[in-house]
């Protein structure tokens, strides 16, 4: 089975994911990360073409600490758009990797290139099979079904401060120590993000998130929360690996609520 994370930068998959990536990869799962924007506007010191550089080697570091395959970015920052000529990038990436696991940003955070990214991921995924659907490079379609799960938004709340409720919590007190190691490998990061947006520490801001959803699992100690999209047309309605593979690593939320 393959696992492809898709999200806006360098460090969104750090932040947010990588402990379900790790415990996929305990259970077998193929990894592969990309980050869709390139980091060029991610350094008050560096310029643009250096914190490109930087930033993908940052990111490429973090992979190998997971064992995953990191793919390129395709757009500068600012530049993630939901348009066609996006489009046709994202779903010949996805199609190259043939994932059945998809994992993404939410479609409601604090910016832009996050919900981008999400709704990239999304229609890239449901395209996978269409065979009249352009992409770009051209890649040939393929037909398994697939699964998307949207990440918790940066800071937990949606873009008007309101709280975010997941649909499960992935336990992640055991690989805690890795995904760690896997966000301090963007050390280019530190100093703007403290800059630009108040965060003084990566790893803090990383860990009380990771306690804070712990703490709503009321099972856990530290914990990843994930919605599951809407499975109609990407596969059956009881296609759900992650839940599969993780069992009770992976809790349903029961305070979710669904129009059932």
């Amino acid at each position: 089975m393959i696992a492809l994370a898709i999200v806006a930068h360098p460090d969104d998959i750090e932040f947010m994911l990588a402990g379900t990536l790790l415990q996929l990869k305990s259970r077998g799962v193929e990894i592969h990360m990309m980050n869709l924007a390139d980091g060029s506007l991610g350094s008050s010191t560096l310029s643009p073409e250096e914190s490109v550089r930087v930033r993908w080697e940052e990111s490429q570091a973090s992979a190998r600490v997971i064992g995953a395959t990191m793919h390129p970015p395709l757009f500068p920052d600012l530049e993630v758009f939901y348009n066609q000529e996006s489009l046709l990038k994202v779903i010949a990436a996805v199609r190259q990797v043939k994932p059945d696991i998809v994992l993404t940003q939410a479609l409601a955070d604090y910016m832009e290139d996050h919900q981008n990214s999400a709704r990239l991921a999304v229609t890239a995924a449901i395209s996978r099979g269409m065979k009249n659907a352009k992409c770009e490079p051209f890649v040939e379609p393929y037909d398994k079904p697939i699964a998307v799960y949207h990440a918790m938004p940066h800071g937990l709340q949606d873009p008007f401060g309101r709280t975010v409720v997941p649909e499960r919590f992935i336990d992640i007190s055991e690989v805690i120590a890795t995904k760690t190691a896997m966000l301090n490998c963007h050390k280019s990061q530190a100093q703007w993000l403290e800059d630009t947006q108040g965060m003084s520490a990566l790893e803090a801001e990383m860990t009380d998130m990771a306690t804070a959803m712990g703490v709503r699992s009321e099972a856990f100690s530290l914990a990843e929360g994930l919605i599951r999209h809407n499975p109609l047309g990407f596969g059956p309605a009881d296609f759900d690996p992650i839940a599969e593979l993780l069992g009770p690593a992976c809790l349903k939320n029961s305070k979710f609520h669904k129009n059932d």
